[in-house]
């Protein structure tokens, strides 16, 4: 007799809120779950524009592609009609994105139901523990579960493909193999030799006050800044539009554009620079998986509810310095008082041999916890 056995499919819907970051965990943890576990994955994506960013191979005109072995489908928005066939074994609405009323209607019609998780956003705050896993009755007999990501063995642990580290390992170790990186953006031997930052951050950082400090400083700095990130304060260091390949040098500080890369590419511009300044969700895990020194620019909420945020997870990261703590929330606009960014910089900077060695700590810390795409399956099975 010949036996066969029923790959899993999954469903994974997703709506593009924070240009990149929604899209780039969804992707992320897609070709994870397809690469590393063999799920049949369905990612659906409203915004394929922004996807497109991240991953050249997505075409912005076709309501169905594949990529690699994920399905992308375009999510208009409009209801459409399904049947309980065209619904996954694994359900996933990322950040509550409301799926398709059509959708639910299949999913109350297939025998089983499939598994339904609401993966929700990365938060460091006490109440997420309570919350993780906990189930949330549906109409038509149909549960939803909240999945929460998070920094505690309490919590669904954090997006984390196998080999990444071993890969960021043997790039840091090959120094002509990093040169040979930077030197595709345009980086001189001289600016690769110099401390080397990366900059992603909201519209409203401060940037052009960092950029003074750098500027008078007595070290040289490089910062690498993506096209379309930190615009006004780009343009006004350059004189001119803030263009891929476009830099300049004023003081110690030489500024350079690059082209919006590739997430594996991204992934190795963190391991590249001495110093990350992240935004978001998705930068802010790779930071952490980059083992160096980090800044995070938390995606602003109304009433400054993501100041909470910032500081629950700057109270919990091991690898925090008074200094880091000071500077973080000043790049936040949640400090007490006015910033002094010359030395708010002097005072980062030398602690980052030290927050760099804590990092490391940190990572084994997250790596006991397991990784978000193993404990997501792992928890699925259970409430099948």
């Amino acid at each position: 007799m010949n036996h066969r056995t029923t790959q899993t499919s999954l469903a994974l819907f997703c709506k593009v809120v924070d240009n990149y970051g929604d899209i780039g965990i969804c992707w992320r943890l897609a070709r994870q779950l397809e690469q590393e576990h063999g799920i049949a994955v369905t990612l659906w994506v409203d915004d394929l524009a922004s996807f497109q960013r991240i991953c050249p191979q997505v075409a912005v005109d076709r309501e169905l592609q594949q990529v690699g072995a994920v399905t992308i489908r375009h999510w208009s928005g409009q209801d459409g009609v399904f049947a309980a066939a065209d619904v996954a074994d694994i359900v996933i609405e990322f950040f509550a994105c409301d799926i398709p009323p059509g959708y639910i209607a299949a999913m109350a019609e297939r025998v089983p139901h499939p598994v339904w998780l609401n993966l929700e956003g990365l938060s460091a705050e006490a109440w997420v523990e309570g919350c993780h896993a906990l189930p949330s009755p549906q109409s038509r007999s149909l549960t939803k579960y909240f999945f929460f990501p998070g920094f505690t063995n309490k919590t669904g642990g954090l997006l984390l493909e196998s080999g990444l580290l071993q890969q960021r390992q043997a790039f840091q170790q090959d120094p002509a193999v990093m040169a040979a990186f930077l030197r595709q953006f345009g980086v001189t031997p001289a600016e690769t030799a110099s401390l080397k930052v990366s900059l992603f951050c909201y519209p409203q950082a401060p940037a052009p006050a960092l950029f003074e400090a750098w500027q008078n400083g007595g070290a040289a700095m490089t910062c690498l800044v993506p096209e379309g990130v930190a615009v006004d304060a780009v343009e006004t260091f350059l004189g001119r539009a803030a263009l891929a390949g476009a830099s300049a040098t004023r003081g110690a500080l030489t500024v350079r554009v690059l082209p919006f890369i590739p997430q594996q590419d991204y992934d190795k511009l963190l391991w590249a620079c001495d110093l990350n300044f992240v935004r978001g969700e998705d930068s802010f895990v790779r930071a952490q998986w980059a083992g160096k020194p980090f800044v995070w620019h938390i995606y602003p909420q109304d009433e400054d509810l993501h100041h909470v945020k910032l500081n629950a997870f700057l109270q919990s990261y091991t690898a925090t310095t008074e200094n880091l703590a000071e500077f973080s929330l000043n790049w936040n606009e949640a400090a007490k008082k006015t910033a002094d960014w010359a030395a708010l910089w002097a005072s980062l900077a030398a602690d980052m041999p030290k927050i760099a060695i804590m990092a490391m700590d940190w990572q084994r810390q997250m790596l006991a916890n397991g990784d978000l795409a193993c404990n997501l399956l792992k928890f699925a099975k259970t409430v099948r």
